[in-house]
């Protein structure tokens, strides 16, 4: 199969994640959709750039333009295209709307470095920036396969909530529950402190009958009493008195 000619690991803006299922048959969502996002360490501009789509092993692709909007890092940017007959629930704000009808299980995905439509070939390579080929049929991928087959109830997302890129579809990303990120999205950089973990407690989590001293006493040393030194009290000494006679 052929891949997208010379795509570099991408060191900062990525696709993160893609739904073609909107409106469809027993989708909750109903739109579908393209997710970015910034995996790198410094703010990112969209300007000038574009998504694009073309069917699994078509050669006519259709574009999105995207605004000019600097990510920051670990910031997402959510691209609504076309709405189907079906579904209950909108996508969050979108950042930016296109009108693109792309298939629930299989197609390509281009992020483009430029708004210039991509030539009528199936891999394309001139100004991709990053490429998603998802579904078994799909013709174009990054890597050695082409991401899973997503459906109208799931989509295909980047490990690591976007940062993982190793110029692998079928490795980078996972079929999974739909969940749209847009710009509005608490940042979440790549590589970035997480919170501590807690592997046990003593007593046990939800444990009953636990004794009172077990519990008041757990992690504590009760100091040594010291002993305090009595005090002698001594006898005064009387002393003896002649009697005058």
């Amino acid at each position: 199969m052929p891949t997208p000619a010379a795509i570099a690991t991408s060191p900062d803006l990525v696709i993160s994640q893609v739904y073609g299922g909107g409106g469809n048959s027993g989708a909750t969502y109903t739109n579908d959709f393209i997710e970015l996002f910034n995996r790198g360490t410094s703010p990112a501009s969209l300007s000038g750039w574009s998504v694009q789509y073309a069917a699994a092993t078509g050669t006519v692709w259709q574009k999105t333009n995207l605004t000019a909007t600097t990510l920051a890092p670990g910031q997402y940017f959510l691209v609504q295209e076309a709405q189907g007959a079906g579904g209950t629930t909108p996508l969050p704000t979108p950042d930016v709307v296109g009108t693109i009808s792309m298939s629930a299980t299989a197609g390509k995905v281009a992020l483009v470095g430029n708004q210039t439509l991509l030539a009528s070939v199936s891999c394309p390579s001139a100004g991709i920036v990053d490429f998603v080929g998802y579904g078994t049929t799909a013709n174009c991928f990054e890597g050695a396969g082409p991401a899973p087959a997503p459906s109208n109830t799931t989509s295909v997302s980047r490990g690591g909530g976007g940062c993982t890129e190793t110029d692998a579809n079928n490795a980078d990303f996972a079929a999974g529950s739909v969940n749209p990120l847009n710009t509005a999205t608490t940042p979440v950089p790549c590589g970035g402190d997480s919170a501590p973990q807690v592997s046990s407690t003593v007593p046990a989590n939800g444990a009953t009958n636990v004794a009172r001293s077990r519990v008041a006493r757990a992690g504590r040393t009760r100091p040594r009493s010291r002993a305090v030194p009595r005090r002698s009290r001594s006898t005064p000494t009387r002393t003896s008195r002649t009697r005058r006679p």
